[in-house]
């Protein structure tokens, strides 16, 4: 199968959308997510999304199928709560490793199934590896300023687990993506150099960071370029952002990357800014006309769709960005 890195100086890629907004399609009850193996779990699962990888697998499945027959050529894995860290709010520490490697496998044989298909347009599998619900580099305690819920070592084990049940599963790349606090995301990148060094394997690296309000930085107070500088030192494919804001909202964050980074630069941004209700209204076609910006100003090598996103969204996202060319970069690890 050809390099992914090779792809990236022909053509712009396409990431898929939201599985929390397909999940949503479903009405998964608290029986559903349960399943006949956790029937008797003592405590409640409904909304542990993760979880579905397991108990609903066909459901997983197929909504990785409409993301690629929408055009995408990567989908993440169903993973991005898959640590130690955040599935112990369900109590299921011990499932961590499960978790990811039949997420992986799961994406990886309907990527293979679109890629035996159109081999002419190869499709890929980026593991998702979510930000945690802990925060290394901040105090959760407004009396405490010196409190860490977490420590960098705690987040890297964790990771290390998650990183190596993706790649066991089929992972072709890893996507640490959400990124709020930096010190949790070098915890990850660390993790992810102790697996490639371990197995010795190159396995590309996508990092996306989130810009979280109008001041144009993440949660731990970096600006694009301070997000940028921090993270620069370890080799990755690409640099990006994702959530929080919608495709318009990033665009001057995107000109920062764009402008300063190697490496190819990344967006998936929500289908607008959520409603009073938390829903996301913005339609494929207006967010499509808003990702326009990004392809006409050449600031992006990858694009996609968070919140509220649908395979709709990705179809009008893909028919878009097939008539520009991507951004030139030097760096590709």
């Amino acid at each position: 199968m050809k390099d992914i890195r090779e792809i990236l100086k022909e053509r712009i890629l396409v990431l898929d959308g939201a599985m929390g907004t397909m999940l949503q399609r479903y009405k998964f009850t608290e029986e559903d997510f349960r399943g006949e193996r956790f029937k008797d779990w003592k405590h409640p699962l409904q909304g542990n999304n993760d979880l579905l990888s397991l108990t609903q697998p066909e459901a997983i499945a197929d909504v990785h199928r409409k993301y690629f027959a929408a055009g995408a050529d990567i989908v993440e894995t169903n993973t991005f709560s898959s640590t130690t860290i955040a599935m112990a709010d369900y109590y299921m520490e011990d499932l961590v490793y499960e978790l990811n490697y039949e997420s992986a496998r799961i994406a990886k044989m309907v990527a293979d199934e679109f890629t035996e298909r159109e081999p002419n347009k190869p499709r890929f599998v980026a593991g998702s590896i979510g930000p945690t619900n802990k925060t290394a580099s901040m105090s959760p305690d407004v009396n405490d300023p010196g409190y860490r819920a977490i420590s960098f070592n705690e987040l890297r084990i964790a990771y290390k687990l998650q990183v190596e049940a993706l790649l066991d599963g089929g992972s072709d790349l890893l996507l640490v993506e959400t990124i709020f606090d930096t010190l949790n995301a070098k915890a990850a990148l660390f993790a992810i150099e102790e697996v490639k060094e371990e197995r010795n394997i190159d396995v590309p690296i996508m990092v996306s960071g989130t810009i979280t309000d109008a001041s144009g930085r993440t949660l731990s107070g970096q600006t694009a370029e301070a997000f940028l500088i921090s993270i620069s030192h370890i080799p990755i494919l690409s640099v990006g952002f994702n959530c929080a804001l919608g495709a318009s909202q990033l665009v001057p964050h995107l000109e920062v990357l764009a402008t300063k980074s190697e490496h190819a630069v990344s967006a998936h941004p929500n289908a607008g800014l959520p409603n009073a209700f938390g829903e996301y209204d913005e339609t494929p076609d207006q967010m499509a006309e808003q990702i326009r910006e990004y392809v006409e100003k050449g600031l992006v090598n990858i694009v996609g769709g968070c919140c509220g996103t649908t395979p709709e969204h990705i179809t009008a996202i893909a028919n878009l960005v097939k008539d520009f060319k991507p951004r030139q970069f030097s760096v590709l690890h």
